[in-house]
């Protein structure tokens, strides 16, 4: 079948869906058109036509007249179905589901290598940004060190506003929410499920290496305390949520996604409300940043847009980092993090987790809090990261190498008040 001209079989038409629709009525120099539409709900009412609708997965997936499946739904397991199920019959697909991708991705990429046909899901990186392709096509020989990244537009517009506008978590999280931001669930998230889920796939596609999610450490923005937030304001920093990779000197990687303190002057500092930004670093580009939207309705449709466009000329992912076999695994036993941990009186970290202890503060009246430098592994493990009324936020330096020196208990400093 010819993709010049493309008949698509959409699944879901909430936000993303409809924005779709709109940004292929605008572009008529693409020759696409929606030709059925798989939905769920029933009751609702909806702007096209009925005839448009199905709630049977296989009266799209069958249908000889539609040569590509678009899949928008919030349903990882059903959306795994659907993408499974329409390479099998040799149809192309387009997703935004990046939690069924990080969760199935080796399948995934050995199903496109069985049934030829390509499966391309720009829009569930970064939205807007043209991450995948870039990394997939400019760098395809460049040896890429690290990505770091602001990957999750609904919590950095958290954070925006909480930072800037100064208003509280739960009012800025209803707010994204009414701006069609975050989800009516947000827990994937502001727990930092869905920036985990993204690394993976920037995992695999800079450095080639694809990776378990629930091997990548990951905090949310959910238990960042007000003595961080004050820490952050009296250092002149900024908290974002940033998700990083990093290649470390024996070939293995060390990924996290932490919120962190970042100085003025870096770029993720400067990226605000639901902007994602990304930087590359490679031993030939050196450092480079990307912008762009990274949340609502048109800017990830625009990305599927790119995707529907990219089909027409054959293109498909190669994943030639991973034929490369340029990054050999996680490593977080080799890898290190220097963090803030506030915490109150019975719920302390284990200052034996950590190799070296920097400072140590307590009031009366805020908490207590220490920065120290941890092992990614031990910090993983610990059984007090999860613990209510601590928080862990990274210090601005980089993910990086275990150092050889023996655990060292640091001189504790205390101090009257913490800073406010």
């Amino acid at each position: 079948m010819n993709r010049n001209d493309i008949r698509i079989g959409l699944f879901g038409f909430g936000v993303v869906g409809q924005g779709l629709h709109t940004v292929l009525e605008r572009t008529p120099g693409l020759r696409a058109r929606i030709g059925r539409i798989g939905v769920k709900d029933r009751s609702k009412t909806r702007s096209l036509p009925p005839e448009l609708f199905t709630f049977e997965r296989d009266e799209v997936l069958d249908d000889p007249a539609l040569n590509v499946i678009v899949e928008l739904i919030d349903d990882a397991d059903e959306a795994y179905r659907i993408v499974t199920g329409a390479l099998r019959r040799g149809k192309a697909v387009v997703t935004t589901n990046k939690k069924m991708l990080a969760e199935h991705l080796q399948e995934l990429i050995e199903l496109q290598r069985q049934t030829g046909t390509p499966l391309l899901y720009e829009a569930a990186a970064c939205a807007s940004l043209p991450v995948i392709r870039n990394l997939e096509e400019y760098y395809d020989t460049d040896l890429l060190d690290a990505v770091e990244g602001i990957i999750n537009g609904s919590t950095n517009y958290i954070l925006t506003a909480m930072h800037r506008d100064a208003v509280t978590f739960a009012a800025a999280l209803a707010r994204a929410q009414e701006l069609g931001f975050a989800e009516s669930n947000p827990a994937l998230d502001v727990e930092g499920l869905d920036a985990r889920n993204k690394l993976v796939l920037l995992l695999a596609h800079a450095l080639g290496l694809v990776a378990r999610p629930e091997d990548i450490l990951t905090v949310g923005i959910t238990g960042i305390s007000e003595l961080a937030s004050s820490y952050a304001r009296e250092k002149g920093l900024v908290i974002k949520l940033v998700a990083e990779a990093r290649r470390l000197p024996d070939g293995g990687v060390a990924a996290a996604v932490l919120p962190t303190l970042l100085r003025p002057e870096h770029e993720l500092a400067r990226v605000h409300d639901e902007y994602n930004g990304l930087i590359t670093q490679s031993l030939f580009t050196d450092r480079q940043f990307f912008l762009g939207r990274g949340a609502g309705a048109v800017p990830t449709a625009s990305a599927v847009l790119s995707d529907l466009s990219a089909l027409t000329y054959g293109y498909r992912y190669e994943y030639k980092k991973l034929q490369q076999q340029s990054a050999r695994a996680l490593a977080p036993a080799a890898a290190e993090v220097d963090v803030l941990v506030t915490f109150g009186q019975g719920h302390a970290p284990e200052r034996a987790d950590f190799s070296r202890i920097h400072e140590y503060f307590h009031s009366e009246q805020q908490g207590y809090y220490l920065t120290g430098t941890i092992g990614l592994a031990r910090l993983a493990a610990a059984a007090w990261l999860r613990q209510p009324g601590i928080s862990v936020v990274r210090l601005p330096q980089p993910l990086r190498a275990a150092q050889a020196a023996p655990v060292a208990s640091a001189a504790e400093v205390e101090a009257a008040d913490c800073p406010a």
